[in-house]
């Protein structure tokens, strides 16, 4: 016998009923490919997931994506755990996500270079952003493993060469769930509790990409440059690359790395500081000597020796201008028995010939003059 007719709405209604009650149905985990991801405006996520037969839509609240670890994007295996939702109204019903974890190499290399993008295209790791390191850090806060080798490591490292700055250790997790947050919260409880300390190391050993993941999450990079405190990102060996790494201030290739690159050793700088020392002895022993010698040149008996020989020239110039004047003075000529002739008009007269027969003229000699009459003109010619 038939069942009595049901409506449409009716027999959703009894479909989710029936599914939402489910115990399965309500805690299950799907693996597949992701497909059709879209960011609604709402900060939802929509998105498919698929595998070689079938496809399942998802649906991931906007609360669970600002947690989520990975950043999602189509072709990404990954394993969603929620729940089946119905949709009456429309008759279909979806994954309801409440978590995810990503598997395999190649679908968190789709996440790390999402992120990497999303924070490049908003300025994280611009080089404008990055600040100095202090040359002589007085505290170094590190934000690592309490248990591992690396803080072990760098505890070492840092005491060995440089024993007088304090260092902070703030143990965290540094992989699995919770990681991420831990690290993030370390961060910024150094910079509002102890905003005085000068350098943070945060990192860890090395290990797989999934162990590393928690350097790459979207939480750790954002606590990291908004650190007023400069960070050295020091995770895994070298080779290991982390979003962390981009956002940081400075980057070690390894935990032991950032413990060098943190403090300076004390020992090499009391050696710079010898070295100082010695040439600026030097360097002033140069100075003095030369200024001796320049004093030894042009010391007072140097000067009083250089003022006697100008003097003397000086003298011997003036004694040989003297003899000069004296050869030349009208009297000195007159005293060896030379006088000067002047006419009866007083002009002195060097010639015979300015004379003729009854002219008066004077004569004048050093001792007096006499007053003449020319009687007779003998030699040269009378030009009267």
């Amino acid at each position: 016998m038939a069942m009595k007719p049901v409506s449409v709405t009716q027999l959703n209604s009894y479909i989710k009923r029936v599914v939402q009650t489910d115990p399965l149905l309500g805690n299950v985990s799907v693996i597949g490919e992701t497909s059709n991801v879209k960011y609604h405006e709402t900060g939802h996520v929509y998105f498919t997931m698929k595998d070689a037969g079938s496809k399942i839509n998802c649906f991931l609240p906007a609360d669970k994506v600002r947690s989520l670890r990975y950043a999602l994007e189509n072709g990404m295996e990954i394993t969603a755990s929620g729940y089946i939702f119905i949709y009456e109204k429309g008759g279909t019903y979806s994954l309801n996500v409440r978590d995810v974890e990503v598997s395999g190499q190649g679908s968190l290399s789709i996440a790390f270079d999402k992120l990497k993008k999303k924070l490049y295209d908003e300025g994280l790791f611009d080089a404008r952003h990055k600040k100095q390191l202090p040359k002589f850090p007085q505290s170094v806060a590190i934000v690592t493993s309490g248990s591992g080798a690396a803080v072990e490591d760098m505890l070492k490292i840092i005491t060995a060469r440089n024993n007088i700055v304090d260092v902070l250790v703030f143990p965290v997790l540094v992989q699995g769930k919770g990681a991420a947050q831990d690290i993030s919260d370390a961060i910024g409880a150094i910079n509002r509790e102890f905003p005085k300390t000068d350098i943070i190391i945060t990192g860890r050993g090395g290990g797989s990409i999934e162990e590393l993941w928690a350097f790459n999450e979207e939480i750790v990079a954002r606590s990291i440059f908004e650190s007023a405190i400069p960070v050295i990102s020091a995770v895994g060996h070298e080779i290991d690359v982390t979003i962390s790494d981009f956002v940081a201030d400075v980057r070690a290739e390894t935990p032991t790395a950032a413990a060098q690159l943190a403090v300076p050793d004390i020992a090499e700088l009391k050696l710079y500081a010898g070295s100082l020392k010695e040439n600026l002895f030097e360097a002033a022993e140069r100075y003095v000597q030369n200024k001796k010698r320049l004093l030894d040149a042009y010391n007072l008996s140097a000067f009083t020796k250089i003022f006697e020989n100008k003097i003397d020239l000086c003298m011997a110039a003036a004694n040989s201008l003297r003899v000069r004047l004296d050869s030349l003075n009208p009297a000195n000529i007159m005293s060896l028995g030379y006088g000067a002739i002047l006419d009866k008009g007083g002009i002195l007269r060097g010639t015979a010939s300015a004379f003729g027969p009854g002219d008066l003229l004077t004569v004048v000699f050093s001792d007096g003059r006499a007053d003449c009459t020319v009687n007779e003109i003998r030699g040269g010619r009378n030009v009267k």
